[in-house]
C-alpha cells in the first residue's frame, strides 16, 4: 500500500515537472516569436519611397532625394498581418499602409556629369577641355599647348575618363545615370583581412 501511495506521487510529480517544463517552453517559444521590426526580412516590408518599385530620385544628381553625407533614409511599411516590435519596445500588428522603421540606403556625394566628361574627352580633349572641366587647369593647359601631347595624351584621357579611373579633382564622385554603368572601386590597404591560401 505504501509503495503504491510513493508510485502514485513520483507519478504525479513527473508529470507535473513535464507540463511545467512543457508551458516554459511554450512561453518562451511565443514571447521570443515577434522580433524588432528593424531585423525584417524582405519581402516583409516594402520602402516608401518606391513607386512602382522606382526609388524617388533627384533629376539633377541622379540619386536619391534625400541623400546626405553617402546616405539616404526611407521610410518602410511592414506588410500586411506582420507583427514586430517597434523601438519603443511596444508589440504591433501591421496593416501595410503603417510606417514601422526607417532604413538606410547607400548613396554618392557627386559633382560633375559623367556624360559631359566623355563627350569633352572625345570631341575636344585635343584643346584639353576635359580636364579643365573636372578641375585639372594645368592638364588641360599643358593638353591645349601640346594638341593633346600629340593626340596620344587625348586617347590614354578618353580611355582613363570613360573607365572612371580619372574623376573630378575635388574628388566628388560622377554624376551618372541611376541605372547608368558606375563602377565601385576595389583597394587593399593594411586593414583588409587576407585569408592564408592553403596549396593542396
Amino acid at each position: 500500500m505504501a509503495s503504491h501511495r510513493r508510485l502514485v506521487c513520483l507519478r504525479t510529480l513527473s508529470l507535473s515537472i513535464f507540463f511545467y517544463c512543457t508551458y516554459c517552453h511554450f512561453q518562451l517559444a511565443l514571447g521570443n516569436d515577434v522580433d524588432s521590426c528593424t531585423s525584417l526580412r524582405l519581402g516583409q516590408y516594402l520602402f516608401t519611397s518606391f513607386f512602382f518599385f522606382k526609388p524617388r530620385i533627384d533629376d539633377a544628381t541622379q540619386e536619391p532625394a534625400n541623400c546626405k553625407d553617402m546616405i539616404a533614409w526611407v521610410e518602410c511599411l511592414p506588410a500586411p498581418n506582420v507583427s514586430c516590435r517597434l523601438s519603443n519596445g511596444t508589440e504591433f500588428r501591421f496593416s501595410g499602409e503603417e510606417v514601422g522603421f526607417n532604413q538606410s540606403i547607400p548613396c554618392r556625394n557627386v559633382g560633375y556629369s559623367y556624360k559631359i566628361a566623355v563627350a569633352l574627352s572625345l570631341f575636344l580633349g585635343w584643346l584639353g577641355a576635359d580636364r579643365f572641366y573636372l578641375g585639372y587647369p594645368a592638364l588641360g593647359l599643358l593638353k591645349f599647348c601640346t594638341v593633346g601631347f600629340c593626340g596620344i595624351g587625348s586617347l590614354v584621357d578618353f580611355m582613363l575618363i570613360s573607365m572612371q579611373i580619372v574623376g573630378p579633382s575635388d574628388k566628388s564622385d560622377y554624376i551618372v545615370d541611376y541605372y547608368g554603368a558606375r563602377l565601385t572601386r576595389l583597394s587593399i590597404t593594411n586593414d583588409t583581412y587576407r585569408r592564408t591560401q592553403i596549396s593542396p
